[in-house]
């Protein structure tokens, strides 16, 4: 573990201080666990980015080979 000094405004560290001894917490392991656990959220979806950009793109036609037009795409005629 690596002690990390950080610098909070008055009304953060009482609020920091209050919720973490809510939580059962010392500040320390608080903001440790938040840090962690957004740590893990950004590995994750940058896992997830790598992995759509990696697929390859999707080419999508009509079963008689031609390209829908916009409109085709768009259409919500069954939705009016």
């Amino acid at each position: 573990m690596r002690n990390l000094t950080i610098t909070l405004d008055e009304k953060t560290a009482a609020w920091i201080r209050v919720y973490a001894a809510r939580q059962g917490m010392s500040v320390s392991r608080y903001v440790g666990e938040l840090l962690n656990e957004r740590m893990i959220e950004t590995r994750s979806y940058n896992q997830a980015l790598r992995n759509f950009l990696a697929q390859k793109p999707f080419d999508f036609e009509f079963a008689d080979g031609r390209r829908p037009t916009r409109e085709e795409l768009h259409d919500r005629s069954d939705l009016r």
